[in-house]
């Protein structure tokens, strides 16, 4: 067997040879992790850069803080942007801060496949820029514009209109139930309303049963209701008497009507106090008169309008 020595500088030489070959493997095999900051002084508000780059990944996967999470607290994230390939990854980061004085973006974590690695800390300076007392002025004077008719109505047109038609519905309404009250108590519908009552009363068969004061008290409180609500006479408490005189001073009842009406509550009162107990032809005659007298009684309110004027 035969050993070949080595003398000293070769053995040196390729001792030197080794190192470099290793060097130049573990810097071929090896990720570098760099971090770029593009301000360290800034105004408050002012957007800053924080730039995070991992180059020779070699398909790596590369673990760190959540979007948006990665800086400490006074620095508000306005923009998180990650992109990965292969071989690089690349995390920019935009940034505000709101308070004046030094803050530190401290080493950040990274883990490189299972391997953490660390970022350089920076300090970041924020200044308020604005001095007390400075004016600020517009970029712009305020231009005065004069305003017409038409532009007046583009601006308030909606108003005027909704203005106009609640006073339309109030002035509707109020027609509405002024016709309402004025059918519910006009001539004709009080006439009807009346002579229906006067046929209730005839159905109750008052003058065949001869039960005459039954007959005399209903004829008599249709009456003065009638009276007083077609000829605004207050006959429903005016004494017989009373309202006899009434009428012939008002003028408001023709002659006619206005003797029917006397007979006929004068009859009711003689009834009412037993003076006279009239038979079955006269009970049918003042039926029959005073049906006759709600009838024509249109006639004497529209005489009543002529010799008023109204």
């Amino acid at each position: 067997m035969h050993c070949k020595s080595l003398s000293f500088g070769e053995g040196f030489g390729e001792r030197i040879i080794f190192l470099l070959i290793c060097f130049l493997n573990v810097f071929a095999y090896s990720q570098t992790l760099g971090s770029k900051l593009d301000k360290k002084t800034l105004a408050l508000g002012e957007v800053g850069v924080f730039k995070v780059n991992i180059s020779n990944l070699q398909g790596k996967d590369v673990v760190a803080a959540p979007k948006n999470e990665l800086l400490p607290f006074h620095f508000e994230e306005i923009k998180d942007s990650i992109s990965k390939q292969p071989d690089l990854y690349e995390r920019i980061i935009e940034f505000q801060v709101f308070e004046e004085g030094k803050f530190t973006i401290p080493a950040l974590d990274f883990k490189i496949g299972g391997q953490v690695y660390h970022t350089i800390p920076y300090e970041v300076e924020v200044l308020n820029t604005a001095q007390k007392g400075d004016q600020i002025n517009d970029i712009m004077k305020n231009k005065e514009v004069k305003l017409d008719v038409k532009d007046y109505w583009e601006l308030y047109k909606w108003y005027i209109l909704g203005v106009l038609i609640l006073l339309a519905l109030i002035f509707l309404i109020w027609q509405i139930v002024k016709y309402g009250r004025r059918r519910k108590n006009s001539p004709v519908v009080m006439t009807n309303q009346t002579l229906k009552e006067l046929d209730n009363l005839k159905k109750k068969k008052y003058i065949e049963s001869g039960n005459y004061r039954s007959f005399y008290v209903e004829l008599i409180e249709i009456a003065r209701n009638f009276i007083t609500k077609q000829y605004k006479i207050p006959a429903d408490v005016l004494l017989t008497d009373d309202l006899i005189s009434v009428m012939k001073v008002n003028n408001a009842i023709s002659p006619e009507n206005e003797k029917i009406v006397e007979d006929v509550f004068l009859r009711s009162d003689l009834v009412k106090f037993a003076k006279t107990f009239p038979d079955e032809q006269t009970m049918s005659k003042d039926f029959e008169d005073m049906k006759a007298f709600v009838k024509r009684s249109s006639k004497d309110l529209e005489a009543e309008q002529l010799r008023t004027g109204v």
